[in-house]
């Protein structure tokens, strides 16, 4: 059965798209399939006009676009390995000089709060650090395209937000292109420039809704107030028919 079906979205320059659904709608295929890890079977996908799926087969998948970076679920961190050594593996596979990933890594962990744990192992981080070492690890080699299938969605709804603060203050700063899978409609309607709402399986889009909360947003005062009550319920009265039914 096909996981997606007739799904056809732009996604402009610099901006921060969330994709939500039910359960097995297909929003991690859609992530996987831009990413290269997996092969559509029809239909192309194009990243600055070139076609990622060109000359792709059943049995192979395109090579992964250099410019997208990845962020997992799990936080894929490797246990032995610093903190440090971590977050400097994609410089290290590139083959930067010893002397320039130093600073680069020095400037992730300021960046990330994680200055005083550059030595740590991740068994003694908690998980939302260890998810901030897994993100600067993908942000440190510059990705112009940052692919996020559910970063926080096993932690608890405090590290949630914080991490929320900490993802918006890192865009804005670096203001990477960002597709970002969730299953919470808070989480997408506090991160993104537009939610695209899908169906239940086969997944197909039902609507994209431009969110029109100002930023920067403050991801604490951002849910007291009665514009984000508002987005919610507007949203939520489309995606709540796909979980009824």
């Amino acid at each position: 059965m096909a996981a997606v079906s007739d799904v056809s979205f732009e996604i402009f320059d610099k901006e921060f798209v969330a994709i939500v659904g039910p359960s097995g709608c297909g929003k991690s295929t859609i992530l996987n399939m831009i990413g290269a890890l997996i092969t559509p079977t029809g239909g192309a996908i194009e990243i600055d006009g070139a076609s990622l799926n060109m000359g792709a087969t059943q049995l192979r998948t395109p090579k992964p676009p250099l410019n997208v970076g990845y962020v997992f679920q799990k936080d894929t961190v490797f246990p032995w390995r610093t903190v440090r050594d971590n977050i400097g593996l994609g410089l290290e596979y590139r083959g930067v000089a010893p002397e320039e990933r130093k600073r680069k890594v020095d400037e992730a962990l300021e960046l990330a709060g994680l200055q005083g744990f550059d030595d740590a192992f991740p068994s003694t981080l908690s998980g939302g650090m260890r998810q901030r070492v897994a993100l600067m690890r993908t942000l440190i080699v510059d990705p112009e395209i940052l692919l996020m299938d559910e970063p926080f969605g096993a932690l608890d709804t405090h590290t949630k937000l914080n991490l929320h603060a900490e993802l918006l203050r890192l865009w804005e700063a670096k203001h990477q292109t960002v597709v970002f899978v969730t299953h919470d409609l808070s989480e997408a309607i506090t991160l993104a420039d537009r939610i695209v709402v899908m169906t239940r399986r086969p997944g197909r889009i039902k609507l994209i809704h431009e969110v029109k909360l100002p930023r920067p947003r403050d991801v604490i005062k951002l849910r007291e107030s009665a514009l984000y009550a508002e987005e919610y319920s507007r949203i939520w009265h489309v995606l709540g028919e796909e979980f009824a039914a």
